[in-house]
């Protein structure tokens, strides 16, 4: 991985390199919760053969991506409990719905 450096010191050489990899993986991550999140959208948002352990599936895959993203630090902990709520909310009317 090259990283253009524009530092004269040894140590700040190796932080740009440390802290683009990191940069790389955190964009990674947000990418993954992204999907996730939509992933949960569309099956929601499915007129048709709505089926609740694939709604309910797909939200607690959801959970522990973020989850996991917020215990290690590369969202902040008040960013994933509103995401989750957020969908919670829409899984909890897609399954009232079908019931």
């Amino acid at each position: 991985m090259k990283v253009l450096s524009l530092a004269n010191i040894k140590q700040q050489k190796k932080r740009d390199i440390t802290n683009e990899k990191r940069r790389v993986k955190n964009s990674q991550v947000k990418s993954t919760i992204r999907t996730a999140a939509k992933k949960v959208s569309k099956v929601t948002e499915i007129k048709e053969n709505k089926d609740v352990a694939v709604i309910q599936e797909s939200y607690t895959s959801f959970i522990k991506i973020i989850d996991t993203a917020a215990s290690k630090g590369i969202i902040k902990k008040s960013t994933a409990a509103r995401k989750k709520s957020r969908l919670a909310r829409k899984v909890n009317s897609a399954v009232s719905a079908i019931n």
